[in-house]
C-alpha cells in the first residue's frame, strides 16, 4: 500500500486487528527490519509499518528536510490513515521520529531501541580543519574529497538528497523534545551498542518523565533483532498494560 503526502510516495504495510502500533525502522534500512516486531505483535495490535521517505519502496522527499520536518511528513502520514494516540516503536533513526512525534502528539506509549538522540558535539582537529578550508574557495575539491574519507557509510552511500538530511539530523540533539514527552516509555538498549552508547540511554531515561530502560547484556545497536524473542516478551507485557 501506498500514501502520496508532500509529494512523496510513501511505501506502508497493515497487518492484524486492534489498537494502533506503528513501527519506524533505523537509517538505510526498510520495512523488513521491522517486520519480524510486527509478526510477533499482530495477534492484539493493528501494526503499521512504514519505509521511511528515501528507504525502501518510499520516494525521496524532493529536498533535504530537517529532522523536525521528515517527522511531519509521518505526522500527515498517520492522520491520512486515521491513525490517532498510536504506540510508535523505533530504531535508531526511527526513534527520533518517535521522539519528536511522541512531543507533539498525543501518543499512547513509544518504545525505543538504539535512538541516538543526545549529541554532545565536539570538533576534532579534521572538523576544523575542514571548516577552515570551507572559507577557502579555491580548496572546494579538497573539501569534497575530505568528506569522502571522513563521512561514514551512511554518508557516502545516500544520494545527495538523503545525505543532507542526514547531516542535518546527526548532530541535532533532542534532549528538550524528550522532556516533553508524557506517555509511558520504554527504552530497550544492547550494552554494546556503538552507534547509541549504553550511557546515553541511560541519561535518556532520566529526561523522559515515565520511562523504563531495559539493557540487554552484550546486545549490539541491533539488539532488538539478536533478541527477539526476549524483546517480544517484553512488548507483549508493556503494551498489553493498561496502566
Amino acid at each position: 500500500m501506498e500514501k502520496n503526502i508532500d509529494n512523496i510516495k510513501i511505501h506502508y504495510e497493515q497487518t492484524g486487528k486492534g489498537k494502533d502500533v506503528v513501527l519506524l525502522h533505523g537509517w538505510g534500512q526498510n520495512i523488513e527490519m521491522m517486520k519480524p516486531l510486527a509478526d510477533g505483535l499482530e495477534d492484539f495490535c493493528r501494526c503499521t509499518i512504514i519505509d521511511l521517505p528515501g528507504f525502501g519502496e518510499s520516494s525521496e522527499p524532493l529536498e533535504s528536510l530537517n529532522i523536525y520536518e521528515y517527522t511531519e511528513v509521518i505526522e500527515k502520514l498517520l492522520k491520512e490513515l486515521n491513525i490517532v494516540n498510536p504506540i510508535i516503536i523505533g530504531h535508531s533513526f526511527g526513534g527520533r521520529i518517535a521522539i519528536i512525534y511522541a512531543s507533539r502528539n498525543k501518543t499512547e506509549k513509544i518504545v525505543l531501541f538504539g535512538a541516538p538522540c543526545i549529541r554532545e558535539y565536539k570538533p576534532t582537529a579534521k572538523d576544523k580543519l575542514l571548516k577552515t578550508l570551507k572559507k577557502i574557495k579555491i580548496a572546494t575539491p579538497i573539501v569534497n574529497i575530505m568528506k569522502k574519507k571522513m563521512g561514514s557509510a551512511d554518508y557516502n552511500n545516500a544520494t545527495p538528497v538523503m545525505r543532507g538530511i542526514l547531516v542535518k539530523t546527526v548532530n541535532q540533539d533532542l534532549s528538550e523534545e524528550a522532556k516533553k514527552i508524557e506517555c509511558p516509555s520504554l527504552l530497550i538498549w544492547g550494552t554494546n551498542d556503538t552507534a547509541a552508547p549504553i550511557e546515553l540511554a541511560r541519561r535518556l531515561e532520566k529526561l523522559i518523565k515515565d520511562a523504563g530502560l531495559i539493557e540487554i547484556p552484550g546486545g549490539s545497536h541491533y539488539a532488538y533483532l539478536e533478541s527477539l524473542g526476549y524483546c517480544l516478551n517484553i512488548l507483549r507485557n508493556f503494551l498489553e498494560d493498561k496502566n
